[in-house]
């Protein structure tokens, strides 16, 4: 049992930490509620991206810039110069959404009420860093968000409350984390007062756990062995990055492309054959079925439709191969 007596007389003082844009409809969500108050926000240092490698400050902090809120952009939320200033703050609990650090010990003791972590999957379903990416990969018909009270494990503590989202099979990893934002929006002022106010218990988790790690530039490479099914679910998955691609040799040499778009057919060929490209598709052979490709991005050149790139490219027999 939590021995940290319940809030009843005033706002809760929360620390909302978090970096990714999911998290963004809970915190601005947290603002507006009469019965919690954001003290601070914590959120990752900036970071170059993009073409000219230019630094930009993480969702977080410019959703807690436009409501006025303090932002710390700690190199490390373990360092005892950030502790030290979560305990001059006075937080009765922080909250972690998509944050992108471990936490040890001494912060997620930090706060009466410790460290509460809204998870992007349903746990003990897609431990780790990559939730949303994992459950459309196992082509999973639900998954939702999760409230834990966090532990020095990864995604290991004991469960307070869930909400559940259907899935449609059609999902992309941004469209996905849009609609997992807002479902945690949704529940984020109920579970933080059922905690810190109404003594919500959590139970430990159940059986049965699996583990979603961190998404790598090399797992986006199609391999024409796999399932069409397989591979479409990757290239939905791999949306924005590191998006899915493979490389077409033709007699300029090879070009890599990236599949933004697909569809599985029931056509059959050797795995990575081209079955057609013409007016009616582009239709490569996988290990079972086959994909036509709808949506690619050429190297050196812009999303089109793949009936467009045929247009000015030969492909298939006499013309150019995947890869």
């Amino acid at each position: 049992m939590n021995p940290t007596p319940p809030i009843s007389d005033r706002p809760i003082r929360l620390y909302f930490l978090g970096s990714g844009d999911i998290g963004v409809a809970t915190l601005e969500t947290l603002t507006r509620a009469a019965a919690v108050r954001v003290i601070g926000v914590g959120t990752q240092p900036d970071r170059p991206s993009g073409r000219h490698q230019r630094l930009h400050a993480t969702a977080i902090a410019v959703a807690a810039g436009r409501h006025g809120l303090p932002v710390d952009k700690p190199a490390s939320v373990n360092a005892p110069e950030f502790i030290e200033r979560l305990h001059g703050l006075g937080p009765d609990v922080i909250l972690v959404v998509s944050f992108g650090q471990i936490l040890k010990p001494p912060l997620l003791g930090a706060a009466p009420f410790g460290c509460l972590n809204i998870h992007a999957s349903l746990l003990p379903r897609h431990r780790g860093a990559a939730p949303v990416h994992a459950a459309i990969l196992a082509g999973d018909a639900e998954t939702g968000v999760t409230l834990m009270q966090m532990d020095a494990g990864v995604d290991t503590g004991p469960v307070y409350r869930a909400a559940r989202e259907p899935l449609t099979g059609r999902e992309t990893t941004p469209d996905l984390e849009q609609r997992l934002g807002r479902l945690a929006a949704r529940h984020a002022v109920e579970w933080v007062l059922g905690v810190c106010r109404d003594g919500w218990q959590a139970s430990p988790q159940s059986a049965g756990a699996s583990y979603a790690r961190k998404v790598r530039k090399d797992d986006a490479r199609v391999d024409w062995r796999l399932p069409a099914a397989v591979i479409e679910r990757q290239i939905r998955a791999y949306l924005p990055w590191p998006r899915c691609w493979f490389m077409l040799a033709g007699d300029a040499g090879e070009r890599r492309i990236q599949v933004v778009a697909a569809t599985v057919v029931p056509d059959a060929g050797a795995p990575g054959g081209v079955l057609r490209a013409d007016n009616d598709g582009w239709v490569v052979a996988c290990g079972g079925q086959s994909l036509r490709l709808d949506r690619v991005i050429p190297e050196g050149r812009g999303e089109m439709p793949a009936a467009d790139f045929l247009r000015g490219t030969r492909v298939g027999p006499g013309g150019g191969a995947v890869k």
